[in-house]
């Protein structure tokens, strides 16, 4: 069995480095391989990744086609048995993508896995749930916003349940371990989603054809969330709101003219989507 890595990246070229280093410090004893989609990037650096990096296959877009759009280019650019769709803002510990494998490999009905997530000060992130709906929305949100201003019983709940493996709807696209029969089995990754709810639709269209999602915290990887909204949050917030409406017109389509009006009333509907 193969295993193909596959790190999309747009302007984190030091968070690129951080997680080739990682791969390459404690590599997985799988026989693996690793490509780079940039996305268009405008802040150089390829040239340094290309000589640093020999063995990595790089492929550069000729423009940002998104995070879904980029991954699907590298799963077709590999060939490996199983892929590792992996964020260049993840730092892989020694042993946590075998402990991955491993683990998906002992579950015959799933056809792809999730580590547990962490920040580096080793606060866990909720990165599984249940299939975004208005109320499991609305749910996944209200937790976060607690756990993030620390409230204490969400800090334990969310502790507890981060380490409990289980099947779950979706897992994080940030480290995702999927069978490449499985993704071709569901034609990869949407691509009508630029950035972000494309993990939540690539796991439901695995759940559609009777497979299952693990949740593996056995394993667990790096992840400096929230930087991308950081350095440009207008951007990123219209790019969610874009995603979310296209995740509504394709699961939920009643919800759309709710939706709308909500996003509307809040001026917060992207620009030619009224």
């Amino acid at each position: 069995m193969s295993l193909s890595i596959i790190i999309v990246s747009y302007n984190a070229r030091e968070d690129l480095e951080r997680c080739l280093e990682s791969l390459h410090r404690a590599p997985p004893s799988i026989p693996h391989d690793i490509t780079v989609v940039d996305n268009a990037s405008t802040e150089g650096g390829l040239d340094l990744i290309r000589s640093r990096w020999l063995a990595v296959q790089i492929i550069a877009l000729d423009r940002n086609r998104g995070f879904a759009a980029g991954n699907n280019a590298g799963i077709r650019a590999t060939r490996g048995e199983l892929l590792l769709l992996l964020n260049s803002d993840t730092v892989v510990p020694p042993g946590a993508v075998d402990t991955l494998v491993a683990r998906l490999n002992a579950h015959p009905t799933a056809a792809a896995a999730g580590p547990r997530l962490i920040d580096r000060a080793g606060r866990a992130e909720l990165s599984f749930g249940p299939m975004i709906s208005p109320l499991g929305e609305a749910r996944q949100k209200a937790i976060g916003a607690l756990y993030d201003a620390g409230i204490s019983p969400i800090s334990s709940w969310v502790e507890r349940v981060t380490r409990q493996e289980k099947y779950v709807d979706w897992v994080s696209g940030a480290c995702l371990l999927v069978s490449r029969a499985d993704a071709e089995g569901v034609g990869l990754l949407d691509e009508r989603f630029f950035l972000y709810t494309e993990d939540v639709d690539f796991c439901a269209a695995l759940r559609a054809r009777g497979r299952r999602i693990l949740f593996a915290p056995a394993s667990e990887v790096i992840h400096a969330r929230g930087r991308s909204r950081a350095s440009a949050p207008g951007v990123m917030d219209a790019a969610y709101r874009r995603s979310q409406i296209a995740f509504y017109e394709k699961h939920h389509p009643r919800w759309v003219p709710v939706l709308r009006a909500y996003l509307r009333l809040k001026g917060a509907l992207p620009p030619g989507l009224d």
